[in-house]
């Protein structure tokens, strides 16, 4: 099931609408075709009340200057490019330095900032919303013509799957990712440094001081990245360790355990004090768990909450960053005529 409404206008008038999928457990998620924006997520806590578990806003304006890219579809390449460059069958293409030296997120000119086109279904158990768009040759620095979807689909397992796809006319990069940012509280709670998360990951990328890995691979055993066991986020984010430095806190590539290519549970987060529990499953290499570490209470969120720094979490499914200029790592490259495809889920449940 499923409703529409206006959400806003932008300043060329243009409408902005959300979407709002609903299972039979009464769980919806909510997303604006104004970058395929993923703007609520409402989920039952131990006692059956609902609460709102992804960060977001209720306003255009918002949406269009935050800095912290909440819950939108990021592409084509999410994270970061090391010196806002890469050579590609020996042309090297520029990209915009947004992010220091290097490109964050494909920015600035953002997929957020773009009305998708959008199609709706409805299937046995699940409810889907598809968004789609053109990316010609050129844009955001990439070439190739690019035909890209993402579909979102809420289920009657209370499942937020997500599936990426595109096809271009040229050998390009292929790395989409969704930055929601979680709180299992409800996203008006506060610090979410007393959750825990356990991450299936044996390994991480570890950074230079601007957050471009080595191109090495680092065990994370005896380490604060270790969360092979779940852990609070807070125990270790604060402790005397490079890594941390670098990013304030959490903000790493970890390596996944699983068969690239094969869907797996590879994340996993619970409130306690809720009994919220959230299920991250990919197929695809890396994982970016970032605290929020750079969320300034800046501008006012839903019901007019100021989110900060640690209010909220990420897990971006991904290719590790810079991977296009990392060799060992794998590879970002979609090749001409072939099919991006790949799956995260977001599963909730109680326990």
């Amino acid at each position: 099931m499923y409703k529409k409404v206006k959400f806003g206008e932008l300043e060329d008038g243009r409408e902005v609408f959300q979407y709002t999928l609903t299972n039979r457990n009464g769980v919806t998620a909510s997303f604006l075709d104004l970058g395929g924006i993923w703007s609520s997520m409402l989920v039952p806590d131990a006692n059956g009340r609902l609460d709102d578990v992804v960060l977001g806003y209720d306003t255009i304006e918002a949406c269009l200057v935050n800095g912290g890219h909440l819950g939108e579809i990021v592409g084509r390449n999410a994270n970061r490019i090391g010196r806002a460059e890469f050579t590609l069958n020996g042309v090297t293409y520029k990209l915009a330095a947004n992010n220091g030296p290097n490109n964050l997120h494909s920015g600035p000119d953002f997929y957020r900032d773009r009305i998708w086109d959008t199609e709706l279904s409805e299937g046995e158990g699940e409810s889907s919303i598809t968004f789609s768009l053109i990316s010609p040759d050129g844009d955001q620095g990439y070439p190739g013509n690019a035909r890209i979807s993402v579909v979102y689909t809420l289920t009657d397992e209370n499942e937020l799957k997500i599936r990426y796809h595109m096809i271009c006319d040229r050998d390009t990069v292929a790395n989409m990712t969704n930055h929601s940012y979680f709180n299992l509280a409800g996203h008006n709670s506060g610090s979410a440094v007393n959750q825990l998360v356990w991450i299936d990951a044996d390994c991480f990328t570890p950074t230079d001081e601007v957050s471009i890995p080595y191109g090495r691979i680092s065990p994370v055993k005896d380490t604060p990245m270790d969360f092979t066991s779940g852990k609070p986020i807070g125990r270790d984010i604060d402790e005397d360790y490079e890594q941390l430095k670098y990013g304030h806190g959490y903000d790493h590539n970890w390596v996944l355990n699983h068969e690239p290519g094969k869907l797996a549970l590879s994340a996993k987060a619970w409130d306690e004090a809720s009994g919220r529990v959230m299920e991250v499953y990919t197929d695809l290499p890396g994982i970016q768990f970032y605290t929020a570490n750079y969320l300034e209470p800046e501008i006012p969120g839903k019901e007019g909450v100021m989110y900060g720094p640690r209010h909220g979490y990420c897990f971006e499914t991904q290719y590790y960053p810079n991977a296009i200029n990392t060799p060992d790592f794998p590879s970002p490259v979609l090749k001409e005529g072939k099919e991006y495809n790949t799956t995260t889920i977001y599963k909730f449940m109680i326990e």
